[in-house]
């Protein structure tokens, strides 16, 4: 009997089984909660297929051939492993387990993703954790990512997509630049300004606004540009110059006074705080289990603000 045969009959072995195990069509019917015209007919499928009587029955009993004898040695280790894989599977379903692939942005994964996955390590001591921090779109499908928090995000059809938080951009500057410069009033003002770019991918970043219901990108000159967002939040934190970076960045900074915003009139709604994962169906516990705790812990909201 091929494999494909045996994956293709395997209720028949295990109707098979449970005759063998009672010696009657009778009483695995009812165990099977099936009716006898079907065991009768399992068990027939099984002899034409193997070409190969298994059972001799009479009107009071049913006993294994030779052929069913060895038959039924195999088909047993089968439907325990078959039992032994599906108790492992509940299980796994049941509690987060094994090895969790987790990519994030560098300064937002860092500063509010990562409390969560201590949380959720210690909840669940089965599940191990790998965690890369990268601010480009990794393919997690190719990479074998479990899950990836974005901020925004390419479109891929081959990924589920649950918004998070949402996410709005700020511009700021220290008391004292602002003290020495002055607030900007609107977005063409900061042309007279220092300002603080930063860099993704290479590029300049260029800073977005709102103006008369219409989206404008503002490319601007830097004397101080930066690949890690936290340096530049630092810069302006020194007096350096304005910044425009997410909030989940300064929130702090500006409940403390450290920072203030300018411009927040012209502020223009941002593509939400993500998770995105490669498939909705059989979703791991993992996975599910993560998403569930970021949910409760931000209820759909930008706690950092």
């Amino acid at each position: 009997m091929s494999n494909r045969t045996l994956i293709n009959n395997i209720s028949d072995i295990l109707v098979f089984v449970k005759v063998a195990n009672v010696r009657s069509f009778t009483t695995a019917a009812q165990l099977l909660g099936i009716s006898r015209s079907a065991v009768g007919k399992s068990i027939n499928r099984l002899e034409e297929q193997l070409s190969s009587r298994l059972m001799y029955r009479t009107t009071r009993s049913i006993n294994l051939s030779e052929e069913g004898v060895i038959f039924y040695e195999h088909a047993l280790k089968i439907i325990n492993e078959v039992e032994e894989i599906e108790s492992t599977l509940n299980k796994r379903n049941k509690t987060p387990e094994g090895r969790f692939r987790v990519d994030l942005p560098v300064s937002f994964g860092r500063m509010h993703v990562i409390p969560i996955l201590f949380d959720f390590l210690s909840k669940w001591p089965e599940v191990e954790a790998e965690v890369t921090f990268s601010d480009y779109y990794s393919d997690l499908v190719r990479d074998g990512i479990d899950l990836a928090i974005r901020i925004g995000g390419n479109d891929d059809s081959r990924l589920i997509r649950k918004v998070l938080a949402p996410h709005r951009l700020i511009t700021c500057a220290s008391p004292n630049y602002l003290k020495n410069r002055g607030v900007p009033e609107t977005p063409d003002d900061l042309f007279d300004h220092e300002t603080l770019v930063f860099l993704h991918q290479g590029m300049p970043v260029s800073w977005h606004y709102q103006i008369n219901n219409q989206c404008h990108d503002y490319r601007l000159k830097s004397r101080m540009l930066f690949h890690n967002s936290e340096a530049l939040r630092d810069a302006a934190l020194a007096g350096f110059g304005l910044i425009q970076v997410g909030a989940f960045l300064v929130g702090e900074q500006i409940r403390k006074g450290e920072l203030i915003p300018v411009l927040e009139s012209f502020c223009r709604e941002e593509k939400p705080i993500c998770a995105v994962y490669p498939t909705r169906h059989h979703l791991s516990q993992k996975v599910r289990k993560f998403i569930e705790l970021i949910d409760d812990k931000w209820k759909g909201k930008a706690i950092w603000e």
